[in-house]
């Protein structure tokens, strides 16, 4: 019996985990996005990443709304997955369950995940795209060298505590 569950266990394991990190995400990279890290002027790079990278006023401006754009769309995918993955907890938690409808669920989530994987990849395509090559490879080094977990990395929105573009979407959405 073990060995006809270990698949589900396997697959739903993995799913909870991607779930969580999408819905940690989701939740805590807003919170960390305040306008207090902008600079007093109100001008220049508000993000601490893109400062280290160099990022000029004129590239920043060109970035700001994308990192905006890419958090909102990032957050509808994790309320997406959060939803599908509640479902799917249901469906397992039923009396009977119904392994086809389980399996379905894992679909609709991997789903889910393709789409976010895809928002980091065209994000991290048009970041290139403005940034100088030194820029960019110091942006792929860190990312290399930072573990892509949820407590840390670049693509997370913390590097050692410090959250990645603080601001970004707050004055993107016109909130303090």
């Amino acid at each position: 019996m073990w060995n006809k569950m270990r698949p589900l266990l396997i697959s739903l394991s993995v799913a909870f985990n991607l779930a969580f990190v999408v819905f940690w995400a989701a939740y805590a990279l807003p919170s960390r996005f305040q306008a207090r890290e902008r600079p007093a002027n109100g001008e220049g790079v508000s993000c601490p990443l893109h400062r280290q990278l160099g990022t000029t006023e004129a590239q920043w401006r060109e970035i700001e709304p994308r990192v905006a754009k890419f958090q909102e769309s990032a957050r509808l995918v994790c309320v997406e997955t959060n939803r599908a993955r509640e479902e799917m907890i249901d469906l397992i938690t039923a009396p009977e369950p119904d392994r086809e409808a389980i399996r379905a669920k894992q679909e609709e989530i991997m789903g889910c995940q393709r789409r976010m994987q895809e928002l980091v990849v065209n994000q991290l395509l048009n970041e290139k795209a403005v940034l100088t090559r030194e820029q960019q490879e110091q942006l792929f080094r860190m990312m290399r060298q930072q573990p892509g977990c949820a407590a840390h990395g670049p693509m997370t929105g913390r590097t050692g505590g410090e959250s990645v573009c603080p601001g970004a979407a707050a004055e993107s959405s016109g909130t303090p």
